[in-house]
């Protein structure tokens, strides 16, 4: 592996511990990483409303891949840079066809600006409301759309997943980074790894200048990606088999216990 110029790596079940925090120790890896000359890019499933608490724990600057490879965030500045919408004819064939196979299933999307959900989307999936539109699905779904999330409240979420991937899977990219029946869908070909590539050859930087950490199935393309990957020790099999090797638990400080040993001694 060359010289390591970026580190990628997820914030849920990798770089924070299971009740959301970022320790100290955390931080002040991620900031001696810097005093390298390294990247550290956040690459997240979260959209970016969800992100405002965390900046200031993960690092108020930078860049920041959210909504798995559908938004690239300017941090310091507030702004997006870039983002990779579903086109809405495609979004809406895809939930008609998905009530077709699933019954029952629920819908909401990510907008590069806020979000919306139809009637019936659980309220514990969101925070904070304001930023929240509520109808019917052809109402909320603007061409910004960045991230199309179906929920299935009676199906084991793999069944789920497997079956909303079979109707549709031509048309999106799906994954899944729940503990619920609840399937993610970005525009085809758009994923975390994708996004991570594209904003690495911006910057001339190869896949072996850049090691990556992640724990779910929705990270499995970052760390395919990565010269040098890495699960966690409470990831997805499917993270696991897709990592060149596993860090210890997100709870025990993996990322930095990692990077630690990488750079720093």
């Amino acid at each position: 592996m060359s010289a390591t110029r970026l580190v990628a790596t997820d914030l849920d079940g990798t770089l924070l511990h299971t009740d959301g925090t970022v320790t100290e120790r955390t931080r002040e890896v991620i900031a001696a990483i810097e005093d390298l000359g390294i990247l550290v890019v956040f690459v997240t499933g979260r959209p970016i409303r969800w992100m405002e608490p965390l900046w200031q724990h993960v690092g108020d600057h930078g860049l920041a891949i959210c909504s798995n490879g559908g938004i690239v965030y300017d941090v310091p500045g507030r702004s997006v840079i870039e983002y990779r919408a579903i086109p809405r004819d495609v979004g809406l064939e895809v939930a008609t066809r998905i009530r077709a196979a699933v019954p029952d299933s629920v819908f909401a999307v990510e907008r590069a600006n806020g979000g919306g959900r139809e009637k019936g989307w659980p309220n514990r999936h969101d925070r904070p409301l304001a930023e929240i539109d509520e109808g019917p699905l052809e109402v909320i779904f603007a061409d910004d759309v960045v991230k199309m999330l179906a929920l299935h409240t009676e199906m084991p979420p793999a069944d789920y997943w497997a079956r909303v991937e079979e109707e549709v899977g031509h048309l999106v990219t799906t994954t899944w980074s729940s503990v619920e029946a609840l399937v993610e869908m970005s525009g085809a070909g758009v994923t975390k790894g994708t996004t991570l590539e594209m904003i690495c050859a911006e910057r001339g930087i190869v896949a072996e200048d850049v090691v990556a950490f992640g724990d779910m199935p929705n990270d499995v393309t970052m760390l395919q990606w990565a010269g040098l990957s890495y699960a966690m020790a409470n990831a997805h099999p499917l993270a696991q088999e897709a990592a060149d090797r596993i860090a210890p638990g997100n709870d025990e400080d993996g990322v930095a216990a990692v990077l630690e040993e990488l750079f720093l001694r």
